[in-house]
C-alpha cells in the first residue's frame, strides 16, 4: 500500500464514526473516557461487548456483527490503515453493532473497566516464533491475566490460528496453568462439531491458507 494511500485512510478514518483513535498518552495517564462507558457511550445500549485482538482488515469483526446483531463487536489494531476496510464496510452496510479502536493489544486492560467484555478473539496472530519474541505472543501469562481483568468471569477467549506452534504453544500454557479449555480442534473445516462462528467467516489471508492447504486451528477457553 502506498504512503499516499495510507495517509488518504487515515484522513477518512478520522470521518468515521465507528472508529476511535485516543492517543497512547491519553491511555496509559487513565484519561481515556470510554474507559468503562462502551455500552453506554458508544455502542449506546447494553449489549455484551466482544473483541477482536488485532484485527487487521476487519472482516472478522464485521462478520460476527453481520452475524450476531444481539451483540456488539469491537475491533482492535494498531495498523488504522488496515483496519479502514472493515470501518467503511460498517458503515456502508449500516452495522452499528460494531466499531472499530486504534491501539496497542498491550494496553487493553487501559482501555476497558474490569469485567467489561463478555468474550474476546484472537484471529491468525503473529506467532512470534522466535524466543526472544514470546513477550509480544498474544496468549502468553502476562496477556491472558489482561484479558482475565477485563473480562466478566464467565468470559471466554476464542484462537483462531493457522499456526500449528501458536495452537500447541497456548495449550500447553493452558494446561501448565491451569485454566478452563473449553474446546480444542486442530483442523476446524475437518470437524462436524465446529461452531458456525469458526466456519462460516472466512478472512482474506485464511483464504490464502486453506487454498495452500494449512489446517486452521481453534481452541476456546476461559481464564481461572
Amino acid at each position: 500500500m502506498g504512503s499516499k494511500n495510507k495517509l488518504k485512510r487515515f484522513r477518512e478514518n478520522e470521518t468515521f464514526s465507528n472508529v476511535i483513535q485516543p492517543t497512547r498518552e491519553e491511555v496509559v495517564e487513565g484519561r481515556f473516557p470510554l474507559k468503562g462507558n462502551w455500552s453506554k457511550d458508544f455502542f449506546k445500549n447494553d449489549k455484551p461487548i466482544v473483541l477482536e485482538l488485532g484485527c487487521g482488515k476487519g472482516e472478522y469483526s464485521v462478520g460476527l456483527a453481520q452475524e450476531y446483531p444481539e451483540k456488539n463487536f469491537l475491533g482492535i489494531d494498531i495498523k488504522g490503515a488496515r483496519f479502514w476496510r472493515g470501518a467503511k464496510t460498517a458503515l456502508e452496510e449500516g452495522l452499528e453493532n460494531v466499531g472499530f479502536l486504534r491501539s496497542q493489544i498491550e494496553l487493553v486492560d487501559l482501555l476497558f473497566a474490569e469485567n467489561e467484555v463478555d468474550e474476546i478473539w484472537i484471529t491468525f496472530p503473529d506467532p512470534q516464533i522466535k524466543y526472544k519474541r514470546t513477550k509480544h505472543r498474544m496468549t502468553n501469562s502476562e496477556f491472558l491475566q489482561k484479558y482475565k481483568k477485563i473480562l466478566k468471569p464467565e468470559g471466554v477467549v476464542n484462537l483462531k490460528t493457522d499456526s500449528e506452534f501458536m495452537h500447541g504453544y497456548t495449550l500447553g500454557l493452558l494446561h501448565g496453568e491451569g485454566h478452563e479449555i473449553i474446546q480444542a480442534n486442530h483442523d476446524v473445516y475437518k470437524n462436524e462439531y465446529s461452531p458456525k462462528e469458526v466456519v462460516g467467516i472466512q478472512t482474506f489471508y485464511e483464504k490464502q491458507y486453506l487454498e495452500q492447504g494449512k489446517p486452521i486451528t481453534y481452541v476456546q477457553f476461559r481464564i481461572k
